[in-house]
């Protein structure tokens, strides 16, 4: 190969780099994009180790629909109202960088309060009903005994939710949602930083990422991680492969 067809080859190649890149960056920031669950928050709905696709077109899109949440416009386009229960990826609002993903519980106006241990949505108790006695979930190191409830918002959306047996989150402040912002919870009531603690608070409408919508992948990394691959096999969770997140 001459020195001109050499050039020629690689410059063929930077493009078709580029061009890949290009279409990845148009993917990730306007269709799906992946995210890794690290933590237990979202148990029963959500493992560590599950792998979800987020749909960024759902809500619209923000200048944290793009890598690096270049500070371009401090609005949303294209803005669709999320919905009670919706599982959602969102920026933290202490840093508008760190990724958390909690079900969304408190629209704007909404006053969300727990009393005795139940949740109040504009003073009316949430409809739930218990499903499970018999069934544990993960708090970091810790795993602990649940009580899983069927709960039923004011929309009709249905998902559940995991309630420590030793003691759970019994009475809170009543918090008033303000405009174009939403209050949000961990599935796994009692091993969630969400909108009831002050590093979270409620988030903007310019936070949102994108809603959840289905796992493509999933292993319990307590047997085994990816990078042994010859272990995967006794890690893989077949039962949620390309299963919808609810």
């Amino acid at each position: 190969m001459n020195k001109k067809n050499l050039i020629n080859s690689v410059l063929d190649n930077i493009k078709t780099i580029l061009g890949a890149l290009i279409i990845a960056i148009i993917i990730r920031s306007f269709i799906f994009q992946p995210f890794y669950i690290p933590s237990s928050s979202m148990e029963p709905t959500l493992l560590i180790g599950d792998r979800i696709f987020v749909s960024k077109y759902t809500y619209g899109f923000s200048k944290h629909s793009f890598p690096f949440s270049p500070n371009l416009f401090n609005k949303r386009i294209f803005y669709k109202n999320p919905q009670q229960g919706d599982p959602v990826v969102f920026k933290t609002p202490a840093d508008n960088r760190t990724d958390y993903i909690k079900r969304l519980v408190g629209l704007p106006g909404d006053e969300i309060q727990f009393i005795e241990g139940e949740i109040f949505i504009n003073n009316k108790k949430i409809i739930r009903n218990k499903i499970e006695t018999n069934f544990s979930v993960r708090c970091g190191k810790v795993t602990f005994e649940v009580n899983l409830y069927e709960e039923i918002l004011p929309n009709g959306k249905k998902y559940i939710a995991a309630y420590n047996k030793a003691g759970t989150l019994q009475n809170t402040k009543k918090f008033k949602v303000p405009k174009n912002h939403f209050f949000f919870l961990g599935d796994n009531r009692d091993c969630s930083k969400d909108s009831r603690f002050s590093n979270v608070g409620y988030v903007n409408f310019v936070n949102l990422v994108g809603k959840a919508q289905i796992i493509f992948f999933s292993n319990d990394t307590t047997k085994g991680s990816l990078l042994k691959f010859w272990n995967l096999r006794n890690s893989f969770r077949l039962d949620r492969l390309l299963k919808e997140i609810k």
